[in-house]
């Protein structure tokens, strides 16, 4: 006689993106296997699989495309499905910034962690009053790169960076033409970065620092000070220390 089956609940969340309702589920402990086992293989490859392959089973949506989806959606999406997973807050050491040596625990509610949005923030670059970039958001291997990249003491380099916004570009367009980056190679991308002024490139680096983030503002006592403070955690990597 086979073991019965267990029920796995449904839950729903707002994509922070579009504002689009999806549902998912916890992960499964033969999930939580298969990510435990691909970061311990430390194979980039095999991380981004196992990180793909669980997302896709716990989204019950259809339509859903976990390739094409913004890091901060993919960010909001696994930090719920891991809190429905293993509990409904999380308990982290933060360092008290008057002095910036004393660290005190701090539990906090995942279901009050929310993307935060810059009403400064836009996609569309004016270059020169003729030609505006258009970017696209950092998506599902920029996420993995970001939060589960095998540690290293190697430094960001200049082409790390190139490549990184090179592939967040979506398009050039005029009043009467346009140029879509899918018809471009990486190389085209880079040269025609390396044509741009400084103020242009400023601004392409506003893009990145405006753009929709998991944010989530908490008070802080100093046991010794007895100072309160302010601490704004920002990314997935804040809420799993």
């Amino acid at each position: 006689m086979p073991l019965p089956q267990i029920a796995t609940p449904t839950y729903e969340l707002v994509l922070p993106s579009t504002g689009k309702k999806i549902k998912y589920r916890p992960f499964l402990v033969k999930e939580e296997k298969i990510l435990i086992l691909a970061l311990e293989s430390e194979d980039q490859k095999q991380i981004t699989e196992a990180v793909k392959s669980t997302l896709k089973s716990c989204i019950s949506t259809r339509g859903i495309k976990i390739d094409e989806l913004p890091t901060f959606d993919i960010e909001y999406i696994f930090l719920n499905i891991r809190g429905k997973s293993v509990g409904e807050s999380v308990d982290i050491i933060v360092t008290c910034p008057d002095d910036e040596t004393t660290t005190v625990p701090v539990k906090i509610y995942i279901d009050e962690i929310k993307v935060e949005q810059n009403k400064n923030h836009t996609r569309d670059i004016n270059l020169d009053g003729i030609y505006t970039l258009r970017m696209k958001y950092p998506s599902l291997n920029q996420f993995i790169e970001t939060n589960f990249a095998i540690a290293s003491d190697q430094k960001v380099t200049v082409d790390d960076s190139f490549r990184m916004i090179a592939s967040c570009i979506d398009m050039v367009f005029s009043a009467e033409e346009s140029w879509s980056a899918s018809d471009c190679t990486t190389k085209e991308l880079n040269d025609w970065l390396g044509t741009l002024d400084s103020k242009q490139f400023k601004q392409i680096e506003d893009f990145f620092a405006t753009m929709p983030k998991l944010s989530h503002m908490i008070k802080v006592t100093n046991p010794n000070t007895k100072v309160e403070s302010d601490v704004k955690l920002e990314g997935i990597t804040s809420f799993f220390e």
